[in-house]
């Protein structure tokens, strides 16, 4: 199973690791982290990375909402201060620059989140309006299970049936398609799978007030995501029962198999957590897939009952030719190999389609061409089904819905016009400038007109939005490729203008990541660059075309005063900044900062 396991993780390696780190990071841990694994990376400060911090968080929880209810709120609040002096103080001690908790957006949120800094702001504003601290520890107890509940159910719960889906297709096929993520969408069976997930949670729960049933039964219920995976459509009792049953006489056999994973779990420690999240975490779960795929096979050879149930055949063997051609016959007959060119446009005209996917009017042959590339894209995929290369989802059980607004509407390969995107540039600069003043105002409490020029907006973000979609536009097609080149323009982008800023006002700097995790010259980091490239791809498979399709509903007239609005209040903007830019604490004082931080650290 690990050799076969080994085979598929390198075939898939990119596609495994990202689904990975997304589970993760959503508090998914249980499928990419083994019941062996121990130690608390958070509390003990050992230099490991630990993708979620779900345990160090449940456990701050836990202690402030008792000591408020006891009336020990005032100490509380105190050990919460000196907690996280002690993180701080303890991570410029180590030296430890790349997992440091000293400075940084994350580290403060980490520090919080592990002292209990921010469950104790929500105490004291309930509080505030409540009058008393019972009432307000039991709101706040309500309020936290509700929350809890639902983001278990209808987030992660779910995210993990869908990373299991991506993996059992990877088992079989060269090819699992990115857009294959939202299969249980198409087939109406998200809030289904959610459903299944909170009633095995229950169980597992009152189980485990048992303590030995408990972890029993975390074993018998363990095949329930990949029975989903498999069948979103089966009922939930009907998924619970059949995981049981396959389990039966191998719960022990299962213990022993993440037992062997021991020996990664110490190179975790050795490697500080990087051979983790590189490696063993898809590695696990692709293992995980091949037992899955192991005790399916042997319960349907002895017949265990509804077994049957499991019905999607071709996710575990690839449909013979002359079904593939029954079911795909008409892609031969449609499909046409030859690129589709801009129809009758010329000039600067089909320049400017062809090579930045814009246009500067409106045309009719321009709409068609965007019909006609949909559909191009939908017969390119269903001729790699025909293939074998990938799963076949006309022979998927559950039919899919693939004609949905809502889902049409977001087709990304279209084409922008000139004030589509001029309108992009400022709803992203200030969605950038938003989220600049959100981080400011969680890391320091305190609001802050974020960067160089006064309006709302952050003309970075906007600048890196309309990069992407233009000097991008050829490589949407292929989503791997345009994260890692998105990540690439956006630190171009950042670092350049971080020179020229810092250039053209003396020396003056509107930001300074020195110290942050994996930093050049303090002007970009990893953290932000990763952030950047995943809110890259949202912005160029979603929320591009979302706003675009809104924009276009709006008359032209319109939507070109908007514009040319915009634009005037934006250069007039530029010219007063110039003279007189935006500066002052928490905007530029970067330099007094890193100074006082480099004299902690004893530079």
């Amino acid at each position: 199973m690990k050799a076969d396991a080994k085979k598929v993780l390198k075939q898939h390696y990119f596609l495994f690791l990202l689904l990975c780190m997304a589970v993760s990071l959503l508090g998914g841990g249980e499928l990419v982290t083994s019941r062996t694994a121990g130690g608390d990376a958070v509390e003990d400060m050992t230099p490991q990375v630990r993708i979620t911090y779900t345990d160090a968080i449940v456990s701050s929880f836990t202690e402030v909402v008792m000591d408020v209810a006891v009336g020990k709120g005032a100490d509380r609040e105190r050990q919460i201060q000196e907690k996280e002096a002690e993180y701080v103080e303890a991570s410029r001690q180590r030296g430890q620059e790349i997992f440091g908790r000293s400075r940084g957006v994350l580290a403060s949120v980490v520090n919080k989140l592990s002292s209990g800094a921010y469950l104790m702001t929500v105490i004291v504003g309930i509080r505030s309006l409540v009058g008393t601290d019972q009432v307000a520890v039991i709101l706040l107890l309500l309020l936290a299970l509700l929350l809890i509940v639902l983001l278990q159910v209808f987030v992660v719960g779910v995210c993990r049936t869908v990373a299991v889906r991506v993996f059992l297709e990877g088992r079989c096929y060269e090819k699992v398609p990115g857009r294959r993520i939202w299969f249980l969408l198409r087939v109406k069976k998200w809030c289904h799978v959610a459903w299944v997930n909170f009633v095995t949670g229950v169980f597992r729960f009152f189980w485990g007030l048992t303590i030995v049933g408990g972890i029993i039964k975390s074993y018998s219920y363990h095949l329930v995501p990949y029975i989903l995976a498999e069948n979103p459509s089966i009922k939930t009792l009907d998924a619970i029962t059949l995981s049981r049953r396959l389990m039966k006489g191998h719960k022990w056999e299962c213990f022993l198999l993440e037992l062997s994973f021991l020996g990664w779990e110490f190179l975790g420690i050795l490697t500080l957590g990087l051979s983790n999240i590189l490696f063993t975490a898809p590695y696990k779960m692709a293992v995980m897939g091949e037992y899955y795929a192991g005790l399916r096979q042997l319960g349907i050879q002895e017949e265990i009952k509804n077994t049957d149930l499991l019905n999607d055949r071709y996710l575990f063997e690839k449909a013979d030719e002359t079904i593939l051609q029954n079911e795909y016959g008409d892609v031969d007959r449609e499909y046409s190999p030859e690129t589709l060119d801009v129809g009758q446009l010329k000039g600067v005209d089909r320049f400017l389609a062809e090579t930045f996917g814009v246009t500067i009017r409106r045309k009719k042959e321009m709409q068609a061409l965007e019909e006609e590339q949909s559909k191009r894209f939908q017969l390119e995929y269903d001729k790699k089904a025909l293939e074998g290369r990938i799963y076949p989802t006309r022979l998927y059980p559950i039919p899919e819905k693939r004609k949905r607004k809502w889902v049409v509407s977001l087709n990304y390969l279209r084409y922008y016009s000139v004030w589509s995107v001029i309108l992009m540039f400022f709803a992203m600069s200030f969605v950038g400038w938003a989220w600049e003043v959100g981080l400011h105002l969680i890391a320091d409490g305190e609001f802050v007109n974020r960067g160089v020029l006064h309006g709302p907006w952050l003309p970075i973000y906007g600048t890196g939005t309309v990069m992407m979609l233009l000097l991008l536009n050829r490589f949407r097609r292929k989503p791997v490729l345009e994260f890692v080149l998105a990540v690439a323009l956006c630190g171009f982008v950042e670092y350049f203008t971080s020179v020229y800023l810092e250039f053209v006002h003396n020396g003056t700097r509107w930001w300074d990541y020195t110290g942050y995790f994996l930093n050049l010259n303090g002007r970009i980091c990893a953290e932000g660059l990763l952030v950047f490239g995943i809110g890259g791809m949202a912005i160029v498979y979603v929320l591009a075309p979302f706003l675009d399709g809104l924009f276009r509903r709006v008359p032209q007239k319109v939507l070109i005063g908007i514009g040319l609005t915009l634009l005037l209040l934006f250069t007039a903007d530029q010219i007063y900044s110039s003279r007189y830019p935006n500066e002052g604490k928490g905007i530029t004082d970067y330099q007094s900062k890193v100074a006082a931080w480099e004299v902690a650290e004893g530079w």
